[in-house]
């Protein structure tokens, strides 16, 4: 599990049909094989490291969904570690697990901030709420506007200078988590378990 804080800016050194070579610095500390790593917001198992970098396997169910078979060689990749239970919460429950790619479609500078607009399918949609959480490449963000394929967040100057969504161009691909726990209410509210439309409606849903 991981909060999308990013730790660091790793770099993509290579990549084979088993897995990729990524350097790194931070996140190597007290590394140990088997450990998880977030890698642009896909979570990988270390299988071995030395001291600027790190292997992990990767399967093609990973490539096919997130933009880690895509990107060119020594790109910056966003790395966090696993949250320990005596860690700080600073963004939100994110899982590592992905759930599709976005496209950046606009980029428009707001005070301080950047206003970052994706284009994405509306089965990822449907898992958002305004001013709810998604993950983008790893990182934890509030949605500021939400339409049917569209989602906006806001970055501020820390989190373009110390992720890689500040160096994204239009058109670009990110990875995308959304909120697991609209995952699970709708799994509840399905229904085949007794929940009528109307009581949805009534209440919301």
């Amino acid at each position: 599990m991981f909060t999308g804080i990013v730790e660091e800016l790793g770099f993509f050194k290579t990549q084979n049909p088993a897995g990729l070579h990524i350097g790194a610095k931070l996140v190597l500390e007290s590394l140990k094989v088997g450990d998880s790593i977030a890698v642009n917001g896909v979570c990988l198992t270390v299988t071995r490291f030395d001291s600027s970098s790190f292997h992990a396997d990767i399967m093609p169910e990973t490539l096919r969904l997130s933009n880690l078979g895509k990107l060119p060689f020594n790109s910056p990749l966003n790395l966090e570690r696993a949250i320990t239970l005596n860690g700080r919460m600073g963004g939100h429950l994110v899982q590592g697990h992905i759930d599709g790619t976005a496209r950046l479609v606009s980029s428009v500078p707001e005070g301080n901030a950047h206003v970052l607009t994706f284009e994405t399918d509306k089965n990822l949609t449907r898992y958002m709420v305004h001013k709810g959480f998604v993950a983008v490449n790893g990182v934890s963000l509030t949605i500021t506007a939400l339409q049917e394929t569209r989602f906006s967040v806001s970055l501020v100057a820390l989190s373009r200078k110390s992720t890689n969504l500040g160096l994204i161009k239009m058109g670009d691909t990110v990875n995308i988590e959304t909120d697991i726990i609209g995952k699970y209410v709708e799994k509840l509210f399905r229904p085949e378990r007794g929940i009528s439309p109307e009581f949805l409606a009534e209440n919301g849903f």
